[in-house]
């Protein structure tokens, strides 16, 4: 059996092969982006722990599991529902989703194929917002024997911050930044910062500790939960 298979089959067949409902939505909770399941009228079926800690913050997206997923404009909600109908006939999309200051990439990606009729469920698939969360990037300085400081200036890089603002924000001279850029470059055999930062960005997404769970309760597993 494929791995498309698997995705499509009815959660009782998932189960009697051996892979749990349960064991399935800690997977997804293990996955360092952000995921919401909506069927075709928008109304989330399901969202990972970042996508509820993202749902709950409500800079650009709202809404808890049962209800219809909601945008903070107008514009920005019909953008994203007409992203989802046409995602429910197997198109996919991209949207950057942008307000007040917060931008947002969302695939908006079809669970099922498009000569099959329209699909149950939607994928929301959202951009990872700081590489640096990346639990990953820690297990990277321990293996390399990076000191704490020198694991900073590696996040830092990794979110996009120049040695000027990395300096700026620790208090210190751009020389002690570049020092410590040039021990990162010695522990980890990297040629450059590029060739340190795709390093980086190339590490498995291993998440964090789960957060916002207070703020956005997970709902009880039911017999209505598919994969499609």
């Amino acid at each position: 059996m494929t791995h498309r298979e698997t995705l499509r089959m009815p959660l009782a067949d998932v189960e009697r092969d051996g892979l749990q409902t349960g064991f399935l939505l800690r997977l997804l909770d293990e996955i360092d982006y952000g995921l919401v399941l909506v069927d075709m009228r928008g109304r989330v079926q399901h969202a990972n722990h970042l996508a509820r800690y993202e749902l709950a913050c409500g800079h650009l997206l709202s809404g808890s599991v049962g209800e219809a997923i909601g945008a903070c404009t107008a514009a920005l909600g019909q953008q994203l529902m007409d992203a989802i109908q046409g995602a429910a006939q197997g198109r996919r999309k991209l949207l950057y989703l942008s307000h007040g200051g917060h931008t947002l990439p969302v695939a908006v990606i079809p669970l099922g194929h498009a000569l099959e009729g329209p699909c149950a469920s939607v994928l929301l698939a959202m951009a990872r917002q700081r590489v640096g969360d990346n639990l990953a990037v820690q297990m990277f300085a321990r293996e390399h024997g990076l000191t704490p400081t020198e694991e900073s200036v590696l996040r830092a890089l990794c979110d996009g911050s120049d040695v000027d603002e990395i300096a700026r924000r620790h208090g210190v001279a751009e020389s002690t930044v570049r020092t410590q850029v040039r021990s990162l470059r010695d522990k980890t055999g990297a040629h450059g910062i590029r060739q340190l930062v795709q390093r980086v960005l190339a590490l498995p997404p291993v998440v964090p500790a789960l957060r916002g769970e207070a703020c956005f309760p997970r709902r009880p597993v039911s017999s209505q939960f598919q994969f499609v």
